[in-house]
């Protein structure tokens, strides 16, 4: 730390003062950055910056029925982007899920069964997200 910023933080009062030092000393556990990492990351990629910046709308009563999903690639309603945040979560969780069975080498019953429900969870975000795609391709 510079002598300027030690200076300015000395100055400050004694609760704030530890509040910095507990602040800037803060280390983060790797399980919660990755959680954050994996959170961004779905955000994207389901279109949430899209629904920030456009504010499209949410769905459209059209012929006598909602349309939740746009019908065409270039655009899109807010539950396309969280239908797509729904399934990408599916598919991280059963990774995850697939991952955390090879830890129970000892009971292979268990994980047998926990690696047969993260491919399931795998499986159905795969073809509900090739579904969603078809169905917009026409």
């Amino acid at each position: 730390m510079s002598r300027k910023v030690k200076k300015r933080v000395s100055s400050l009062s004694y609760s704030l003062n530890k509040f910095y030092r507990k602040l800037s000393t803060l280390k983060p556990s790797a399980i919660i950055l990755s959680a954050i990492a994996i959170a961004i990351t779905i955000f994207l990629f389901g279109g949430g910056l899209y629904s920030i910046i456009m504010k499209p709308l949410p769905s459209v009563y059209y012929g006598g029925r909602f349309i939740f999903l746009y019908p065409r690639l270039s655009e899109q309603f807010i539950t396309d982007s969280m239908v797509a945040m729904i399934l990408y979560s599916l598919g991280i969780i059963g990774l995850v899920i697939i991952y955390q069975s090879t830890k129970y080498a000892y009971k292979p019953r268990q994980a047998y069964m926990m690696f047969l429900v993260g491919v399931v969870l795998l499986l159905i975000a795969y073809v509900f997200l090739e579904t969603a795609i078809w169905m917009k391709l026409g």
